[in-house]
């Protein structure tokens, strides 16, 4: 702890040493660049922790970094295929830094959004921990050990996946989310140390309760004020608050509650997510001491068991995805663009919901659903105290598990976008008498952290018999699966309010086609047999006629859940395909069919399906594509909104015009294949509504480049994805195009990945070349630093090369 009178005299000595932001009284710096890395065979640390090691061979790089998704694709990996079939190991990371002699006076803390897993760290040689868990965010107190003025500093951080299967799914392997480097003063707001609630909202006003838990690390006892103003959007002052006179003793955190009340609220909303902003002021005899700002919504919602979910009282169905961690070519190595990607392609589909399968998610994801309006289901935990792979989490249960839910609860307690809190999928303890006990216990938890959020876990065995049930600790009973119980639902579980929290397992490769569509193939036979008899080359049907068996269709799911008000809503498993989990198939697939868009960002049909039904744009999808035997039989499908007819035309000669069955969600046309066009028209009473045409492609002649963005920052980290897809001279894309396309860039950015959607494709993601895949691939492009302009060039033999521009800004 330190001196109170000893922490204004050093300040004042030397504050004219020190830099503006040396002065401020709370810095929270990204603390990302300039780290060494190494990727070891032995667990034998080799002094490595050691701060006089010499790491002048190490590699360079900076943070987030996943070393896993560098590596080679084997079915031996011993992550297996589960896993992704890319390698774990140890790796170790160092980092050198000095701070100015001015700063001796502050706290330091360094911070860290995920290390996955097993990580310990070290500064100067001292040993500061370690955290198994690979999603959780923590934080290390440095200040006893550092070093100030012209001595450096070393952190040291060791990262062990070595211990594989540990996940069911790909994880990543390091340091893949952001570090922090935060100074405070001795008397502080503590780490995630506000709590804003909003327990009264009304058209007119809204009371804003903030708690704050402040830390003194002072050696002596102190008074202090505490003061708090609310911010609007738009950055105006609309209420206030204060406490003076507070008197802390050395070494206490105390718990103060402020209150304010704001006039005419603007409420969070799917539509307009407007955020606040609560700014914290901790000052001594007017001089400011710690200032803490906090970024929350306005908005109440409820679940009722008869009418489903209400945000700001208005009926709103949950239309979610389940989205794992990972970010496609980029592996789990975190960045904000991508994941914006991510949701931006959700959003387009008509989604408002995401849930974090099955782990805490980055932050940025949280940031970035309160700024553009996604309802989210977050989730704690994959397994508890029983394992589901050899070496999980469970082997960490009881030491770890209440420090992990607590400080998950904390850190994302303050996103309105946080609506659901899970403390379980598919736990084990589901069929033990012992999932009574710890979904008592968990759920206790959360409600001394968070009493405004309801509290649910998804169940694969969703009766009321079921432990995590019957332990009469849940607010939702979250069904995974099992859709043929939902209509049955108010007499299972009268009273209680539902909600699918996992959802279809629907399997679709991109551009591929298994006919008659009408014929469901479920694959595999069951969860636990392996499946060796499907498609040639593990294709799936992009039509919505394979699934899991323990899952079901598209139509079939959405139309329980469009039609029953009790139902508040569903997430589909998955939004994007992800690495691992390659059901129904194994190597040589390494990655999902599940998702509505693949593992590039490239929608599958079923997207369409969705679109139409859930966006408010107006949708005429038509599928396949025309490319196929003379004479062959082809079920031509329509996804279509806002019309009451589709008439199809082959060549000009009209097929007929047909209008949705009850309970079906396309229209369909069995068609004797001729080369040529199929138009699709759609129309309302009569009226044309959209058109769309598809033509038989020639043969590969021009590649087409698009980007997702025009102009990017250039600030290192920012990312453009560029499209290529191939097309004959006409610019119809070519369906089963497959040309390796080589990829080249003139200026300040570099090639970070490249990807095509296939699931069973073994070329790395950090090649500059790939190969199309049914007529598509990807590139992703990172900025550097500085402003100009780029150009990618996409080569393949016996077309002419291609080129698009990018902006640096």
């Amino acid at each position: 702890m330190r001196s109170f009178v000893l922490f204004f005299m050093v300040a004042g000595l030397f504050l004219s040493a020190c830099t503006h932001e040396d002065k401020e009284v709370r810095t929270r710096n990204k603390f990302t660049g300039d780290w060494k890395f190494a990727l070891v065979d032995s667990l034998d640390s080799n002094g490595y922790h050691h701060a006089d090691f010499d790491d002048s061979n190490w590699r360079r790089l900076d943070l987030p970094h996943d070393w896993s998704i560098e590596g080679t694709f084997n079915e031996n990996n011993p992550s297996g295929v589960g896993g992704g079939a890319l390698p774990g190991g140890l790796g170790w990371y160092r980092k050198t830094f000095s701070l100015p002699e001015c700063q001796s006076n502050k706290m330091f803390f360094i911070e860290f959004d995920g290390v996955y897993m097993n990580s310990e760290v070290w500064i100067n040689g001292h040993y500061l921990g370690k955290r198994p868990n690979g999603y959780i965010s923590f934080r290390y107190d440095l200040t006893p050990y550092l070093l100030f003025g012209e001595k450096e500093n070393v952190i040291v951080v060791k990262v062990d996946n070595s211990a594989q299967p540990n996940s069911r799914w790909y994880s990543g392997s390091g340091i893949y989310r952001n570090v922090w480097l935060t100074s405070v003063n001795p008397l502080h707001l503590d780490q995630w140390g506000t709590f804003v609630t909003t327990p009264e909202v009304t058209q007119d006003a809204a009371l804003v309760h903030i708690e704050h838990s402040i830390r003194n690390d002072f050696d002596g006892d102190t008074t202090f004020q505490l003061l708090v103003d609310i911010f609007s959007a738009d950055g105006q002052k609309i209420g206030s608050a204060r406490a003076a006179d507070v008197r802390i003793a050395a070494g206490e955190t105390k718990v103060i509650d402020l209150s304010t009340e704001v006039s005419q609220p603007e409420l969070w909303t799917l539509e307009n997510p407007a955020m606040h902003t609560a700014v914290s002021r901790i000052e001594t005899d007017g001089t400011l001491i710690d200032k803490y700002e906090t970024d929350f919504g306005i908005r109440f919602f409820h679940f009722d068991h008869e009418k489903g979910f209400f945000l700001n009282d208005q009926p709103t169905k949950i239309l979610g995805v389940c989205m794992h961690h990972d970010l496609g070519a980029l592996g789990a190595a975190v960045n904000r663009r991508a994941i914006e990607r991510q949701l931006e392609i959700m959003k387009e589909m008509g989604a408002n919901a995401i849930r974090t399968s099955h782990n805490p998610p980055a932050p940025e994801l949280l940031e970035l659903c309160d700024e553009m309006g996604l309802i989210v289901m977050n989730e704690t935990f994959d397994m508890w105290a029983k394992a589901k792979s050899d070496y999980d989490y469970s082997l960490y249960w009881d030491e770890w598990h209440e420090r992990d839910l607590r400080d998950h609860i904390r850190r994302d307690r303050n996103h309105p976008s946080v609506m659901i809190w899970s403390i379980g999928n598919e736990i084990l303890e589901q069929w033990d008498s012992t999932g009574i006990r710890i979904t008592k216990e968990l759920a206790s938890i959360v409600r001394e952290l968070d009493k405004t959020r309801p509290i649910t876990t998804g169940n694969n065995g969703p009766s009321p018999g079921n432990s995590l049930n019957k332990s009469g600790a849940l607010d939702l009973v979250g069904f995974n699966y099992h859709h043929e119980d939902w209509l049955d639902f108010p007499n299972t579980f009268p009273g209680e309010p539902f909600i699918a929290t996992e959802t279809n397992s629907s399997l679709h490769s991109r551009g591929h086609y298994d006919m008659p569509s009408d014929s469901v193939r479920i694959w595999p036979k069951r969860w636990d047999i392996p499946f060796y008899d499907g498609n040639p080359g593990n294709s799936c049907s992009a039509y919505d006629n394979c699934r899991a068996p323990w899952g079901s269709t598209h139509t079939d799911t959405w139309n329980l859940i469009k039609n029953n008000d009790y139902m508040s809503g569903m997430f589909i498993w998955t939004g994007f395909d992800y690495l691992g989990e390659p059901t129904p198939y194994q190597w040589p697939s390494r990655s999902s069919y599940f998702g509505m868009v693949d593992l590039a960002g490239f929608p599958k049909d079923p997207y369409f399906f969705y679109k139409s039904e859930w966006s408010e744009d107006t949708v005429l999808h038509v599928f396949p594509h025309w490319n196929w035997e003379e004479g062959q039989t082809i079920d031509v499908w329509a996804y279509y909104n806002y019309s009451d007819e589709v008439e199809l035309f082959l060549n000009g000669e009209s097929l007929g015009t047909k209008s949705k069955p009850e309970g079906r969600f396309n229209v369909m046309w069995r068609v004797d294949y001729q080369p040529g066009t199929i138009r699709a028209v759609s129309r309302l009473e009569g009226q044309v509504v959209a058109e769309k045409e598809i033509h038989t492609a020639g043969e590969p002649a021009i590649i087409s480049l698009s980007v997702d963005r025009q102009s990017i920052d250039a600030d290192g980290n920012d990312l453009a994805f560029v499209s290529a897809l191939v097309t004959d001279k006409d610019g119809n894309l070519v369906p089963d195009a497959d040309n390796l396309i080589k990829f080249s860039l003139d200026g300040e950015a570099t090639i970070v990945a490249t990807d095509n959607g296939d699931q069973t494709s073994h070329a790395s993601f950090q090649a500059t070349q790939r190969k199309a895949f049914n007529g598509k691939c990807l590139a992703v492009i990172k900025a550097g630093r500085k402003p100009g302009s780029v150009m990618l060039k996409a080569n393949t033999s016996g077309m002419p090369e291609a080129g698009i521009r990018i902006e640096l800004k």
